[in-house]
């Protein structure tokens, strides 16, 4: 999309809710008289910063760092918009803020970042830290993303969190825990073929393997056709891929990759002819999370599926991020976490799937994104997750 082909309309509804942002910072304490103002600010405050400068973890105490997060992005892949940079991407930044705060009663602040070189963001993140008890990032393209994401999970001793990675694997790992347990399957016996191999390609397969589905029975596909060890060009995540999954040494197009699958997971934004969803075994689950445009769309699957899925709002079982992020961090910020391990992620996705499990219909194995029970499900056994781990400090 260029930035011309949008006209500002000042009367059309979706601008004038974002006229002076969606943000705004109140203050917690009264300031009504010089008491309060001497307790809030100088002289009183100097003896708070002597405890901490004397006890850093203080500062989780008394400063807003135990319940604040940073929203961070350098604007390369925003949406399904691309690389729109760092002012154009603010306002999806306050939108994450926004959800952060409702569902999770976290505090989020978007920093969006005029460099999207690696270095450079995790030098200015590193920086940033001291003033947050957490790091969301957002909308960095692959694979930039994954160099970032796990140097400052190295190098910081918070929680780390790439969203449009990890947020989308917790949510589908809950919708396909739920759809097999609707269709009376077990996860480790499902053919998966996954469709992408980008940042939440790479992400959803191994959170799918680390819920129980079978990596050998797990086949990935980038825009060249299955990712397989005969493949030299394979590098990076890619060759990890290669080495994780496809135990059969199968290659080809997408078409072979679901030939006899049961679930086709679909993280690309490219098209999928019906003829190759044909080809899947019947009764299956065909999760197409591209948005707007699904890879299938729904009217097609269900000539071949038992249960669907997409990322729209407008359809059954989305497969929304806000189910998973804000009760994550949440979690991980009331345990003081230092890290989100892949148990933790596990255990987010068990509590979303749980919240709606003795429910479920083929039009619902997901909750609702605005379902008030799942951020504290999700908070609670993120919490839990994180004191089994040995990474809690409270």
């Amino acid at each position: 999309m260029s930035a011309s082909s949008t006209t500002v309309d000042p009367e059309d509804p979706i601008f004038r809710l974002h006229e002076g942002g969606k943000l705004a910072v109140t203050s917690t304490v009264p300031l009504t008289s010089r008491e309060d103002l001497s307790l809030a600010y100088t002289p009183g405050v100097a003896k708070v910063c002597e405890a901490i400068a004397a006890n850093p973890a203080l500062v989780d105490d008394y400063t807003w760092v135990s319940h604040t997060v940073a929203v961070v992005t350098d604007g390369s892949a925003v949406l399904g918009l691309g690389n729109i940079g760092a002012r154009a991407a603010m306002p999806v930044m306050e939108g994450k803020a926004v959800l952060f705060k409702q569902f999770g009663g976290v505090d989020a602040v978007p920093i969006c970042l005029d460099t999207q070189d690696v270095e450079e963001i995790i030098s200015v993140v590193k920086a940033l830290a001291p003033s947050f008890g957490g790091i969301n990032l957002e909308d960095i393209s692959a694979p930039r993303c994954f160099e970032i994401e796990r140097r400052l999970d190295e190098e910081l001793a918070i929680p780390v969190f790439h969203d449009d990675q990890h947020g989308t694997a917790i949510v589908v790992l809950a919708a396909l825990r739920n759809a097999a347990r609707l269709l009376d399957r077990k996860l480790s016996d499902l053919r998966v073929t996954v469709s992408g191999a980008g940042a939440a390609g790479v992400a959803v397969t191994k959170m799918l393997i680390a819920g129980g589905v079978d990596p050998a029975r797990t086949v990935v596909c980038d825009s060249r056709g299955i990712i397989c060890g005969s493949r030299g060009e394979l590098t990076g995540a890619k060759a990890e891929l290669a080495a994780l999954t496809n135990a059969e040494g199968r290659s080809g197009d997408i078409a072979e990759a679901l030939r006899g699958a049961d679930v086709l997971i679909g993280v690309s934004g490219g098209q999928i002819p019906e003829s190759a969803v044909a080809q899947m075994a019947p009764g299956g689950i065909v999760f197409a999370l591209a948005n707007p445009t699904p890879e299938v769309h729904p009217d097609v699957a269900a000539r071949y599926a038992a249960v669907i899925a997409t990322g729209r709002s407008d359809f059954p079982n989305q497969i929304n991020n806000v189910l998973a992020f804000p009760g994550i961090f949440k979690g991980a910020l009331e345990a003081r976490a230092t890290a989100i391990t892949d148990s933790m992620k596990v255990a987010a996705a068990e509590a979303i799937a749980a919240v709606v499990s003795e429910v479920l219909t083929p039009e619902a194995i997901v909750p609702s994104p605005l379902d008030p029970r799942v951020a504290p499900a999700v908070a609670a056994a993120v919490a839990a997750a994180a004191r089994r781990d040995g990474v809690a400090r409270a």
